[in-house]
């Protein structure tokens, strides 16, 4: 069967292959992939900079971002289910791992589908461990497809509420910053919880990604026109642009009791700047709290299920337009170069 797969730190070298099909054992469910989602992990693991393939093999098979049909009965799902499924697997060592928490592992020696030691889901057929296995319901449809980013988006959510909850705190107004998939998720999800939502990002205004972000009843802030830093008065900040310098910006746009989520990442060598009282005056005196926060557990994903469902609902049309280009497996390069929110690859 083919599969989109690469050789990991090797650039140049992702392409369609002939792949060995997959065994079903015992309390594992085959499943045919329909969709997988491409982000920018997918692009640097191509490009040569990252990944590791699975013990013993030369090549990875890309893809974490799946929804896929179930396509034999067992372990409790029938042919047909949609289902998503998670990412990051136990180091099978650590505390936070055995209590079904890889997304907090304390080892860092998980494993994640398509990205590090285990096969990902851009083939045509795949078994997987029924417990891995987050359901979809059949009126989300495609959609599911954005199951894994949401899921990112429902931890971060998830952790914001416990940081901010260690003291007095009754977030109203937010700010997201970048409007990718996990940018443009949030901002829908924190307008499901009813805040006053501000998305900033590099697009100009009057571009598809604005359209979406007014349709969901948030302001738009084309970050060349108006910089974070004179934002301000946030009491939740999501990051999720990739870029350190915004990353340290959203201690700045911090009111008092506020929470900044750190989503992005940003591997450049690079200096970034921060005025001195903000980190030395504002940030103790304020009582304002940054963290970091990547991956999710299985219950996060079950959360971001029920929301895309529920952002479905509200704003059908809207979020239909978040998968921007679907293209074949052997057309991968397009969706790798897509600017859009999301570019998935279609496999059946």
């Amino acid at each position: 069967m083919q599969a989109l797969v690469t050789i990991p730190r090797s650039a140049h070298s992702t392409r369609v292959d002939e792949v060995s099909e997959p065994r079903v054992e015992p309390g594992t469910v085959l499943l045919r992939p329909l969709e997988v989602g491409v982000c920018g992990t997918d692009r640097e693991i191509s490009e040569g900079l990252f990944g590791v393939a699975p013990d013993g093999a030369e090549r990875l098979v890309l893809g974490h971002e799946v929804l896929a049909r179930v396509e034999q009965d067992g372990e409790g799902f029938a042919r047909g289910d949609l289902v998503a499924a998670t990412v990051r697997r136990s180091c099978t060592e650590c505390a936070a791992c055995a209590e079904g928490s890889p997304d907090a592992c304390e080892t860092g020696r998980y494993r994640e589908r398509g990205i590090t030691g285990l096969d990902g889901f851009a083939c045509e057929l795949v078994a997987e461990s029924a417990e891995e296995l987050v359901p979809v319901p059949a009126a989300l449809g495609r959609l599911g497809v954005l199951a894994e980013p949401a899921s990112v988006c429902a931890r971060a959510l998830r952790h914001a509420r416990v940081v901010g909850g260690r003291q007095h705190w009754e977030p109203r107004r937010a700010l997201v910053v970048g409007a990718g998939a996990i940018g443009m998720l949030a901002t829908y999800f924190l307008r499901l919880e009813g805040h006053d939502v501000c998305t900033a990002s590099r697009e100009p205004a009057g571009s598809a990604k604005t359209e979406l972000v007014a349709a969901a009843g948030a302001e738009y802030v084309p970050v060349a026109e108006t910089p974070l830093r004179e934002l301000g008065g946030f009491d939740l900040v999501i990051e999720a642009a990739g870029d350190a310098q915004s990353m340290v910006d959203a201690i700045g746009a911090l009111r008092r009791n506020g929470v900044a989520c750190i989503l992005g990442l940003d591997g450049r060598a690079q200096q970034v700047s921060i005025d001195g009282t903000v980190l030395g005056v504002d940030l103790v005196l304020q009582n304002r709290a940054v963290f970091g926060s990547v991956n999710a557990r299985r219950d996060d994903w079950r959360a971001a299920v029920d929301l895309l469902d529920r952002a479905r609902t509200r704003w059908p049309d809207a979020l239909e337009e978040f998968v921007g280009r679907r293209v074949p497996l052997d057309e991968f390069a397009d969706a790798f170069s897509f600017d859009g929110v999301k570019a998935t690859l279609v496999l059946a």
